[in-house]
């Protein structure tokens, strides 16, 4: 084994030096790349030079170095924040605004969504229905206080004369809605921002019987007779403040023309009227040909109960109970009863 390595070792230097000679006789006869091949030639002799000795060929394998294996060490993991959250925390400073739900957040055991059979409904975890719907998880009691505590400042008194219902519908009897919209989107302008209501109770329009028939049969069903309101709506105009301006016009066109009286409305007959009306009724006249006939006036409260069951009778219909009540009536004026 020594002399084969030896005569590896004598061939290399040999094929060294043949090397050498032969870059030394290029160099001599081409002098023009002389300054490449001078470079070239001398970092191989200072590489030659560095490992004068030939690398020793190793039969045998390498010992393989073990390495310790590293120590896998566990990260402790925090609870999630509704654990680690203080029952008397400030409630505010965790969720101060609208937002989107947040299952680690919210310490209560909230379920949304369909339930499957036999199945309690989805829990607050992997919810796409919580997060869908908006909350107010942020409106707590003492948020709605802190935050009122702070608007107080933009506040101002409640007007001296305005305490309750009446005196407000006394002094302000018409009333104007409209709403105002805020989205994100190409037009910050809402179609349904345009739209206006105006609302006023007719016992505030001081109308005779005439003119309140009249303006009843132009509104139509925009009355509604529990209320005693009158509501109308405008959306022909692009703007709200011009659909207000027509609500205020139609509203004074409707009086008006409730208190006019036409020539041909004088020949209006006692059938033509929407209500039975109880002035100057046959049954009004045939009342006070009964009290002559008794020689003595009837009394006030039969008067009152005999015309509520007359105007019933007409306006409502007949049926069992307006027949029950006119017959009473009758009974009672005529001593029967």
């Amino acid at each position: 084994m020594i002399p084969v390595v030896e005569a590896a070792s004598k061939m290399s230097l040999k094929c060294r030096l043949f090397s050498e000679f032969a870059r030394q006789q290029l160099f001599r006869s081409s002098p023009a790349c002389g300054l490449h091949i001078s470079a070239t030639y001398y970092a191989e002799s200072k590489a030659v030079a560095e490992d004068e000795e030939f690398r020793t060929l190793e039969l045998g394998g390498r010992k393989i170095q073990r390495r310790a294996q590293r120590i896998q060490r566990e990260m402790p993991t925090l609870p999630p924040r509704y654990k680690r959250q203080a029952t008397d925390q400030d409630w505010g400073n965790v969720w101060p605004a609208p937002r989107s739900f947040h299952p680690a957040t919210v310490p209560l055991a909230v379920r949304q969504g369909y339930p499957a059979k036999g199945q309690a409904p989805p829990d607050k975890w992997g919810n796409a229905e919580l997060m869908k719907i908006p909350n107010f998880l942020h409106l707590t009691p003492p948020v709605i206080e802190r935050q009122c505590e702070a608007l107080k400042k933009f506040c101002t008194p409640w007007p001296a004369g305005l305490e309750n219902t009446e005196k407000q519908e006394k002094h302000f009897p018409v009333t104007m809605t409209k709403s105002s919209y805020l989205h994100s989107s190409p037009s910050i302008r809402d179609p349904k921002s345009r739209i206006v209501t105006l609302k006023v109770h007719l016992r505030s329009l001081n109308l005779d019987t005439h003119a309140r028939d009249k303006l009843l049969r132009l509104v139509g069903d925009r009355y509604d007779p529990a209320t005693d309101c009158l509501t109308l709506v405008a959306d022909r105009c692009p703007l709200s403040q011009q659909n207000r301006d027509y609500c205020h016009y139609l509203l004074t066109v409707l009086y008006n023309e409730a208190l006019k009286t036409e020539p041909w409305e004088h020949e209006k007959e006692v059938t033509d009227n929407e209500r039975y009306v109880w002035q100057g009724s046959p049954s009004e006249a045939a009342l006070k040909v009964i009290a002559a006939a008794k020689g003595e006036p009837v009394p006030e409260a039969d008067v009152d109960k005999y015309r509520d069951a007359v105007a019933e009778l007409h306006n409502e219909g007949e049926d069992e109970t307006t027949l029950a009540k006119y017959r009473e009536a009758v009974m009672k004026i005529a001593g029967i009863a």
